[in-house]
Formats: structure tokens, C-alpha cells, sequence
């Protein structure tokens, strides 16, 4: 059995860009095969626009028309497809949708967004005027969690997930343009209040694993997909949760391993940012399924710097993860 996790950056099919998107299967399509992958991590995938419903029978207003044409071209065309969708629940979300690809039957599939980890009430210091002070922080994204039926005795649990960005979060007052704040205190700010945002989300991932083996306690679990940090930062910690933080041995059983570590260290990184090596994609594994762990790659080889990408650059900025197991 083959795990991947892939963040395609922002796949999208905008009016009249039915060429670009073209140009984007062509490139990503050979990537999904050459990963061999019998459940696919993927993430921000954009929806589209759907046209109104003739008859009086309600559709969603958008779909993953984009994934859809994408996954046509590969060996996933006839799938199991699950994503996320908006909070309004009719459909996907406009952008940074993820996707669950799996030729294993699904039986069941939940998404959570503050279900276990409420939005935190926060009042801003910095904020102008100061009326404007009080906020909630809450995430930007899901979690999708997929029970799969797989070759196992028993099934196969997959989280993916989208950790937030480390880019400040907005405080009220003080961004002058999207991307320049009027105040080194304000983006100080903005960037605290980002880091709640992204490890809050991974304790609602790491609750969600610990009900998990709360009922199943030699559950196989993948949590996979992009935690925009690397494994031994602050959110990959909490979701690793390591017997050397917890000081108790008995606790091994819940703990994550992250498989890259398997992979020699030159080749540890799916991301390169100005020249720099990035581990910022990661497959980690429950104490089970990491003992049927066989061989993990990252198709990093070809992989460009995301400083150095043109607008229209087809590829992705991120090279997926496969994990192989023996089940």
C-alpha cells in the first residue's frame, strides 16, 4: 500500500484559462502517476463555479472541475474522491480545498474546523483604534479525516491537513497594502496571532488522533499534508507528540513518527525557498502502521525555488511524499 501527499499550490481553472490549466495536467499528472499512490493527500485545490441547475433540483454551486479534469488524466480517474467544503456547506470552498484520492472504499469521512479546539477569543494590543481590538482567532482551513477500508485487518485512518502559513495574520489598523504593515509592533502581532492559528490547528489534529486510539488503540493512522513547518518546530511537535516531551514511556503507543526522518538527510526537503532546503510536507505514522512501514520518496529532484517561479509556472512549489507499507 502507497501513501502520497502532494500540495498542488492553488490548482485552479479561472474563465479562459482552460489552456493554463492544460499546461498544469500536463506537468502534474506524470508526477501523480510516477507517486503510484493508492490514497492521495492533496491540497489547495481551488473550486470552480457551477452553472445554475436547469431543473428545481439544488447543486452545488462549486466543484473541484479542476481536480476532476486533472485526476481524468491519471491512473486515479476512477477513484474515490473526497474534499472539504465551505463553511456554508454547499459545496467546496473557492480556494485551498483539500483532497482525499483513494481506491479503497471510504466508510466514513468527517471534516473538522474548531470542533475540538474552539476559536480563541483574543484582544489585540496593537490594534487601531483600539475598538476594534477584540477578535477570534479561529482556522483557516479543515481537517479531513477519511476511514478507509485497506488491505488490513483493520482500517486505515487518513488526516489531511493544511496548516496555516506563518504570514502574519491580519490586526485590525494596521496593514497599509496586503502584504506592508505600518508598525514592526503590529506584524509582531499579526505573527503571534498566525502562530496560535497554525498550532491550534494541530492540537485539533492531535485530539482527533488521540480519540482515535482512545477506540482503537492499535490504530493505523497517516496524518499527512503540508504543516508549513518542519517536524521539529512548535506544530510538528504537537502532533508528534514524542515520549521525550511527555516524560512517560507508557505513552509510546499514541505517538506520530514522521517518516522523512527515514530519508537520507540531502534529500530531506519539499520545498526550496531562496536556495534554502524545507521539510514542510510530511506523512507521519502511528506506532502500527509505522511498524508495516517499508520505503518512503520525495519527488524532489526537479523541484524549483519558489522565489525564483514565474506567475505562470505550471509546476507546483511543493514535491510530494510516498510511504509504502506491507499490509
Amino acid at each position: 500500500m502507497r501513501i502520497a501527499t502532494f500540495n498542488l499550490e492553488s490548482l485552479d481553472l479561472v474563465p479562459g484559462g482552460e489552456a493554463a490549466l492544460d499546461r498544469r495536467i500536463a506537468v502534474l499528472a506524470p508526477q501523480l502517476d510516477a507517486l503510484g499512490a493508492d490514497v492521495l493527500c492533496l491540497q489547495e485545490v481551488n473550486a470552480q463555479k457551477t452553472a445554475a441547475p436547469e431543473s428545481g433540483v439544488a447543486k452545488p454551486k462549486r466543484q473541484p472541475t479542476a481536480l476532476r479534469r486533472l485526476l481524468a488524466a491519471t491512473r486515479h480517474r476512477n477513484d474515490h474522491l473526497i474534499t472539504t467544503r465551505s463553511l456554508s456547506g454547499d459545496g467546496p470552498a473557492d480556494v485551498h480545498n483539500l483532497a482525499v484520492v483513494s481506491r479503497y472504499p471510504v466508510l466514513e469521512q468527517r471534516e473538522l474546523r474548531n470542533d475540538l479546539v474552539p476559536a480563541q477569543p483574543y484582544h489585540a494590543v496593537t490594534a487601531l483604534p483600539q475598538e476594534s481590538a477584540d477578535l477570534t482567532l479561529s482556522w483557516d482551513r479543515p481537517l479531513l479525516h477519511c476511514r478507509l477500508q485497506a488491505p488490513s485487518e483493520v482500517p486505515l485512518h487518513v488526516i489531511n491537513l493544511h496548516l496555516r502559513s506563518p504570514l502574519a495574520a491580519p490586526i485590525p489598523g494596521r496593514k497599509t497594502a496586503p502584504f506592508v504593515w505600518s508598525s514592526l509592533a503590529g506584524w509582531a502581532e499579526g505573527y503571534f496571532a498566525a502562530t496560535i492559528k497554525r498550532s491550534g490547528q494541530a492540537l485539533e489534529a492531535r485530539l482527533l488522533v488521540e480519540a482515535i486510539f482512545d477506540n482503537e488503540p492499535e490504530a493505523l493512522i497517516a496524518v499527512c499534508g503540508d504543516l508549513n513547518a518542519d517536524a521539529e518546530e512548535t506544530p510538528g511537535r504537537i502532533l508528534r507528540g514524542t515520549v521525550e516531551d511527555s516524560g512517560n514511556p507508557a505513552l509510546a503507543g499514541r505517538v506520530l513518527h514522521p517518516l522523512e526522518e527515514n530519508l537520507p538527510e540531502d534529500l530531506r526537503f519539499s520545498v526550496l525557498h531562496a536556495g534554502r532546503r524545507l521539510m514542510l510536507d510530511h506523512i507521519l505514522a502511528s506506532p502500527a502502521l509505522r511498524r508495516r512501514f517499508s520505503d518512503i520518496t520525495v519527488l524532489n529532484d526537479a523541484l524549483p525555488d519558489e522565489q525564483a517561479m514565474a506567475p505562470d509556472d505550471p509546476r507546483s512549489n511543493h514535491a510530494p511524499l510516498v510511504a509504502a507499507f506491507d499490509l
